[in-house]
């Protein structure tokens, strides 16, 4: 599918470790012609790690779309009535805002982002990076599989032996997720050697 002149939204959550994976999908958006929205978690804005600084990564976001990130809930709620997306990205997922969006809490720009996507009924595209994916989280990753409007980059563990309950989406997959969610289909497979 063309991408070309189609709203997305580009959901980053706290997942500081798979930034490197993401942004070179993000840049592959934004050539394909599509209107690349960002929007960013308060973990993203506020917090440093080893894998960088939070103003740093902001400030890439924003190089790579050209456009300010969004960074606040009243700055996303528009994103349904009045702003529309044609599909919502949220890569990395963390399992905290997994389990927040499984259980309809809507607390950072990105997870209002999604909601006001659900509420025009178009596609939600989730690239998970979770340690819990596994364990406790797992719950809450199999209701969203089981929800209507929502589609998985294909994911699989990262590192079965060290980290059994660990799951990572294959990033280099986003855009050919969000072209078949677009046409209201999974990509498959979805769950995959990682």
């Amino acid at each position: 599918m063309n991408l070309n002149g189609k709203r997305i939204g580009f959901g980053i959550t706290g997942s500081h470790c798979t930034y490197e994976a993401v942004f070179p999908q993000l840049e592959k958006l934004v050539e394909s012609g599509a209107d690349v929205i960002p929007i960013v978690s308060y973990t993203v804005q506020n917090t440093d790690t080893k894998f960088g600084e939070a103003a740093d990564h902001v400030a890439k976001i924003e190089s790579i779309t050209g456009k300010r990130a969004i960074k606040t809930i009243p700055e996303a709620e528009p994103l349904g009535p009045k702003l529309p997306l044609d599909c919502m990205v949220v890569a990395p997922l963390t399992g905290n805002s997994m389990s927040k969006l499984a259980n309809a809490l809507t607390d950072t720009p990105v997870l209002m982002a999604v909601k006001a996507t659900i509420r025009n009924q178009n596609p939600i595209v989730l690239g998970i990076s979770t340690n819990d994916a596994l364990g406790l989280n797992g719950v809450n990753l199999m209701r969203l599989m089981a929800t209507q409007y929502f589609y998985f980059i294909p994911y699989g563990q990262d590192d079965p032996y060290k980290k059994p309950n660990s799951l990572v989406s294959d990033m280099t997959l986003l855009q050919d997720t969000v072209a078949s969610a677009l046409n209201n289909q999974q990509r498959q497979p979805v769950i995959i050697p990682h």
